[in-house]
C-alpha cells in the first residue's frame, strides 16, 4: 500500500514542477526569440500565436470543461465557465484603464513625462504579470488535483499562449529605458507568482476538494477569453500572420497536441 504521505508530496511537487515549466517556459522561450534576428522573430511569433490558440481552445473545451461535467451538472458548468469570460473581461478591462491612464493619451507631453509613462507601465506590466501567474499556477495545481493527464495539457496551454505574451512585455520593458538582463529578471521575478499560486491552491484544494470543478470550468472561461478575445482578432486583422489556411493548421495542431496528451 502507497504512502499517503507520499502521495502528497509526490503531487505537491509535481504541481510545483509544472507551475514553473508553465510560468517560466514561455518567459525563456520569449527571451529567446528577442534574442535571434527581426527577421526570424516576425516569422516565428505569428506561428506560436496560432499554435496557442489551439492549445487554449483544446484545453478548455476538451479537458477543463469535460472534467467539471464529469462532477457538477452541466448548467453549474457553463454558469461558472461564463463567469471565467466575463472576470478576465472586467480585468483586462481595468488594466487597459489603468495603463491608459499611466502612460498619457495625450500628445503634448514633455519627454520626461513620457518617460515616467513608459516605467509606469512598466510597472503595471510586472504588476499583471506576477497575478496572472498566480492564477495560472493555481489552475496547474487545480488540475494536478484531478489527475496528471489533465495537468499536462493545462500547462501546456498555459506555457503555449504565455510566449507571445511575454514576447509583448519584454518589449514593453525595453522600451521603458531596461536592458535585456534586467527585463529579463524582472520578468523572473513575477513568474515566482505560479509557484505561489501552485502552493495556494494545493493548501485551498485538500480543504475544500468539492471546489475543484468550479475552478476547472473557471479557467476553462479563462482560457477560451485569452484565445478568443485577445489572440484569434490579431490575427484576422492580419497583423501577424495574412496566411488563413497556416493559421487554421497551426491553431489545428496545437488542439490535436491537447487531445493527444
Amino acid at each position: 500500500m502507497i504512502d499517503g504521505r507520499y502521495d502528497a508530496r509526490a503531487m505537491a511537487l509535481l504541481a510545483i514542477v509544472l507551475a514553473a515549466a508553465g510560468s517560466v517556459g514561455g518567459l525563456l522561450t520569449a527571451a529567446i526569440l528577442l534574442v535571434v534576428s527581426p527577421g526570424v522573430r516576425a516569422r516565428v511569433v505569428p506561428w506560436l500565436v496560432s499554435y496557442a490558440v489551439g492549445t487554449l481552445l483544446g484545453a478548455a473545451l476538451l479537458a477543463l470543461a469535460p472534467e467539471a461535467l464529469a462532477s457538477l451538472p452541466p448548467q453549474r458548468v457553463f454558469t461558472t465557465l461564463l463567469a471565467g469570460i466575463l472576470t478576465f473581461f472586467v480585468l483586462e478591462k481595468l488594466v487597459l484603464w489603468r495603463h491608459s491612464h499611466e502612460h498619457g493619451d495625450g500628445p503634448h507631453e514633455h519627454h520626461g513625462h513620457h518617460h515616467h509613462g513608459h516605467r509606469a507601465a512598466a510597472a503595471l506590466v510586472i504588476a499583471g504579470d506576477a497575478v496572472h501567474t498566480f492564477v495560472d499556477g493555481a489552475v496547474i495545481a487545480a488540475a494536478v488535483l484531478v489527475s496528471t493527464p489533465l495537468a499536462l495539457t493545462t500547462t501546456l496551454a498555459i506555457a503555449a499562449h504565455e510566449i507571445p505574451q511575454e514576447a509583448g512585455d519584454f518589449a514593453i520593458l525595453l522600451s521603458a529605458g531596461y536592458s535585456r538582463s534586467r527585463a529579463l529578471i524582472l520578468n523572473l521575478t513575477s513568474a515566482i507568482g505560479g509557484i505561489l499560486g501552485a502552493l495556494a491552491m494545493l493548501v485551498f484544494g485538500e480543504q475544500a476538494p468539492a471546489a475543484l470543478p468550479y475552478i476547472l470550468a473557471f479557467a476553462a472561461g479563462n482560457f477560451l477569453y485569452v484565445a478568443m478575445a485577445d489572440l484569434i482578432p490579431t490575427l484576422h486583422r492580419g497583423t501577424l500572420d495574412r496566411n488563413a489556411v497556416r493559421q487554421l493548421l497551426l491553431i489545428l495542431l496545437g488542439i490535436l497536441t491537447i487531445a493527444s496528451v
